[in-house]
């Protein structure tokens, strides 16, 4: 054989590895899946999440964390609360303590991507810094930019501010409040900017989104919405409206087809309202270790790279979102870290059926505590769910206290504890290994305290 002709051939039986793809991560506010008709939902409409669905992967059995803070650090560094330490809320610009999200002890899954040379972006909510005290906090957690809501800010009432005339501090500008804005077009605005002038390398845009979180407010597309009801399903309408937005922003700059989204939710919704999914009403299950607390919509679209119309019953939580990214991006995991998350690249991409998770976990509900070493959570062994596809645990203090069959019990109303079924028994052991697993006492959260505030909490006003 001629050796130019033996050339060619060795050229075709290289493999052409694809750019790595960009990651979307949309992330609603208080928003269980009984509010995404994709998903059941009743008495609502959210057809451009819809249409993800459709063209994706959507996964029935996703957890996030039942609370605000312990999702959010939780998905950054891929760690579940009782190894990272945020077990409770910590609402930090406006409680303060020297209490923040510390880049020298902790890891951040957009600093490990920002490494493998992607340019990064957060909009929305961020709440783990308070921007008037480290003003170059989210560079140094990974973020090339960001237009994000302050936080209610200890000291400063406009702050308080997220949709209409909204208080936000961005990489161009210091925090200001945007007279006559509403704050999530402002957020969404910024995004599809940064995706235009981003489209020719990889990027990674975290959209931790201000809705649907309370204040219950009118929108822009409803301006005359008046009932608390009525409110809540003008900001979720609202909601898909800007999804649709950004998805478009991703059409017109030609990066699509090398774009996967995620669409997930951070907790269930506000405990004030009452949905339906499926013919079964549902209560908001904020803060709750109820499956209307963790159970969230999550669903991956990627056209070309994630199989269309699946619904997987694969286990999946939100310290798998850190090493799956990784994976996706080809960035290397942190050394000397040890990641609970486990990658399901191989499954929203389809190249297995099965996940890696026998189960996953949700923990951490209610506002932390303060002692003489600062901040920490409310016990030192917060309760938790632990869950597989069919049944479920309830721990306190490292004791497994509930059992249900989710299969046949979907509201959590018959306690199998005492049962003695063979399956009954097999689940309860099998589940009660995983608890046993677990550090007999939480760590705390890791940071070093920053300057005393004039706002900050004390032990004395946490025990008031």
């Amino acid at each position: 054989m001629a050796p130019v002709l033996r050339f060619a051939i060795l050229l075709l039986a290289i493999p052409v590895w694809a750019a790595p793809p960009n990651i979307v991560f949309i992330m609603v506010d208080d928003l269980g899946p009984e509010w995404i008709s994709s998903y059941g939902g009743e008495g609502i409409e959210t057809p451009n999440i819809d249409k993800l669905a459709q063209g994706g992967m959507s996964f029935s059995n996703a957890y996030s964390m039942p609370q605000c803070t312990p999702t959010r650090v939780t998905l950054l560094t891929g760690q579940y609360p009782f190894r990272h330490g945020w077990t409770n809320h910590w609402d930090v610009p406006r409680w303060g303590a020297g209490c923040h999200f510390d880049p020298e002890h902790n890891i951040s899954v957009a600093r490990l991507l920002r490494e493998a040379g992607y340019a990064t972006a957060i909009a929305g909510k961020w709440q783990i810094n308070d921007f008037r005290v480290q003003p170059d906090i989210l560079d140094r957690h990974g973020f090339d930019e960001w237009s994000v809501w302050t936080g209610g800010e200890g000291g400063n009432p406009v702050s308080n501010e997220r949709y209409w005339d909204p208080y936000i501090y961005t990489s161009k500008s210091s925090s200001r409040t945007y007279a006559g804005e509403f704050g999530p077009d402002i957020f969404n605005d910024f995004l599809t900017d940064f995706i235009e002038r981003h489209r020719d390398r990889p990027m990674f845009l975290y959209y931790p989104m201000a809705l649907t979180h309370g204040p219950l407010v009118s929108t822009p597309h409803e301006p005359f919405a008046e009932s608390k009801l009525e409110k809540h399903k003008a900001m979720v309408r609202y909601t898909d409206y800007l999804v649709g937005r950004l998805v478009k922003a991703l059409d017109d700059s030609g990066v699509r087809s090398n774009t996967i989204v995620i669409f997930t939710t951070d907790n269930g919704t506000s405990g004030g309202i009452h949905g339906s999914l499926n013919g079964r009403p549902v209560r908001g299950g904020k803060a709750k270790l109820t499956e209307n607390g963790p159970k969230q919509p999550f669903i991956v679209n990627g056209p070309g790279l994630v199989p269309a119309g699946v619904v997987t019953g694969e286990l999946t939580d939100f310290s798998d979102l850190l090493p799956t990214f990784c994976e996706l991006a080809g960035a290397a995991l942190p050394q000397g870290v040890q990641i609970d998350g486990k990658s399901i690249a191989d499954v929203i991409l389809g190249k297995r059926r099965s996940g890696p998770r026998d189960w996953i976990l949700a923990l951490g509900f209610g506002a932390a505590i303060l002692d003489e070493r600062g901040v920490r959570g409310r016990l030192d062994y917060a309760p938790r769910v632990i869950r597989d596809k069919r049944y479920k645990v309830h721990v306190h203090e490292a004791e497994v206290r509930e059992l249900y069959d989710l299969q046949a019990d979907p509201g959590e109303e018959n306690n199998l504890l005492a049962s003695g079924k063979p399956e009954h028994r097999e689940a309860l052991a099998k589940l009660s290994t995983v608890v046993r697993s677990m550090p007999a006492k939480d760590s705390r959260p890791r940071y070093d305290p920053l300057p005393p505030q004039p706002w900050d909490r004390t032990i004395k006003d946490m025990r008031r």
